[in-house]
């Protein structure tokens, strides 16, 4: 898109030493997320085991609803009450008809020259041109009174213009700019509509999980949801490079027999709660993966998708739809529908507002200051963050069998992270493709040695 072309040439005026602060504030602020993340789960363990409140729908409709204080953009944030009120949409408009008018149709000569000067030369460029043809005759220079014009078609009248804008003027139009390609509002109210049950079924699995087992079983097998986005990915490709290669194979076998040996870790657990926990954790990262194939397939750029305002009604519907849940729980006998006392309230709030809002704000800040590689990759540093939170403050002793599936279960996340942002990088067959021809080029050398010999 040229807009974007025009934000990154507006962004790359800062300096390197700019560029370094930014990493390295985006580097503190992911570490931050993690911290953050891995405080929220052992606070949600802390609740359902040791306060006796084991209400894992509650927490999980109480912290996902608290996204709807994103919604509070649309008071504080010009460029979404711009879109409310209109005033941005008529902008755009304005905007994209006069840059198809640079290319209006020319019928005659006089009209084409007066078109040319309209759109190629400013009026000092004008007045210039004017005073060099007067010394033209000093620098004997002639043109040729033939001319070819070539009339672009409209769909190219926004490059024009934008090719054309100077810095000034690109700042002047910098939020309509980067509102270009964006989903309206509707569109992003519909596509939270969809997702919020698989998010909220996501995040309920999470929870059930974590009043089940340890903090750290929970987010080693969490983190196989990049494992399950390779192969949903690839069954529902959405682009060429979803396609499944020997690298994701690779890394899916990885991470399955570290899934299995941390799963037989946790039989160690009384009352078989170990199991199921691991069930829950791997139901909740299908879930995950679920989620953001689905919605890979609907947006088809993430810059499409104004990610903040897309929580927020998650949030909202959560709160307006999903509250029968309590009734169906109660009478069922899942889940006893009981308020919390007023210091796990107290918990819930801060657990919501802090780990939930504000790191999943945090989160998305630092991936814009470095890249959503390094935001992705920061994730898998909440696996040893959870293992010495609960060797240290719930003196939980692991067997070997966790430690020798932590493992491939860590480096098949930074395999299964790299794959993703690397499209179509297949290291494992480029290996196989080298060394069969390493071979094969040692084959053909023995061979021409024992068709010399008879003739030395």
């Amino acid at each position: 898109m040229e807009w974007v072309f025009i934000m990154n040439r507006m962004s790359s005026q800062g300096s390197s030493a700019a560029q370094r602060r930014r990493m390295a504030l985006g580097v503190v602020i992911l570490l931050l997320v993690d911290v953050i993340w891995v405080a929220s789960s052992e606070l949600t363990s802390y609740i359902f085991k040791r306060q006796d409140y084991n209400k894992p729908f509650f927490s999980t409709f109480a912290k996902t609803s608290m996204f709807v204080l994103y919604l509070l953009g649309f008071l504080l944030w010009r460029p979404w009450r711009q879109q409310c009120t209109g005033t941005l949409k008529r902008r755009r408009s304005a905007f994209f008809a006069d840059a198809e008018a640079y290319f209006t149709p020319c019928t005659t000569d006089s009209t084409v020259n007066n078109c040319l000067v309209r759109s190629l030369i400013t009026p000092d460029v004008l007045h210039t041109s004017k005073s060099s043809c007067t010394s033209s005759k000093k620098q004997r220079v002639r043109f040729s009174n033939i001319m070819e014009v070539r009339q672009l078609p409209s769909t190219q009248a926004l490059e024009a213009k934008l090719s054309r804008m100077s810095y000034p003027a690109a700042k002047d139009h910098e939020a309509m700019l980067r509102t270009v390609g964006k989903l309206t509002i509707t569109d992003v109210a519909k596509i939270s509509f969809f997702f919020c049950f698989v998010w909220f079924l996501a995040n309920l699995s999470y929870q059930e999980a974590l009043s089940d087992t340890q903090v750290a079983i929970v987010n080693i097998l969490s983190s196989t949801s990049g494992l399950f986005t390779l192969i949903l990915a690839a069954i529902f490709p959405s682009n060429s490079s979803d396609r499944f290669t020997l690298s994701k194979l690779l890394a899916v076998a990885l991470s399955m027999g570290g899934v299995a040996l941390v799963s037989l870790s946790s039989m160690d657990i009384p009352d078989g709660k170990g199991v199921i926990g691991s069930l829950w954790s791997l139901a909740g990262a299908m879930l995950y993966a679920v989620y953001i194939v689905m919605i890979k397939r609907r947006v088809d750029r993430e810059d499409k998708l104004d990610i903040p305002m897309f929580f927020g009604f998650v949030g909202l519907f959560n709160l307006l739809l999903l509250w029968p849940g309590f009734l169906l729980l109660h009478y069922t006998g899942l889940e006893a529908f009981e308020l919390p006392s007023q210091l796990v309230w107290t918990y819930i709030l801060i657990n919501g507002l802090i780990g939930t809002v504000l790191s999943e704000f945090l989160w998305l800040w630092g991936c814009f200051l470095t890249s959503s590689l390094i935001g992705t990759l920061a994730l898998s540093l909440t696996i040893p963050l959870s293992i010495m939170a609960d060797i240290c403050m719930q003196k939980v002793r692991f067997s070997w069998l966790f430690f020798a599936g932590a493992v491939p279960v860590f480096l098949s996340f930074f395999i299964a992270t790299l794959l993703c942002h690397y499209n179509n990088w297949d290291p494992v067959l480029v290996g196989l493709r080298r060394v069969y021809a390493f071979i094969c080029r040692k084959h053909r050398i023995q061979r021409c040695d024992m068709l010399l010999q008879p003739h030395a």
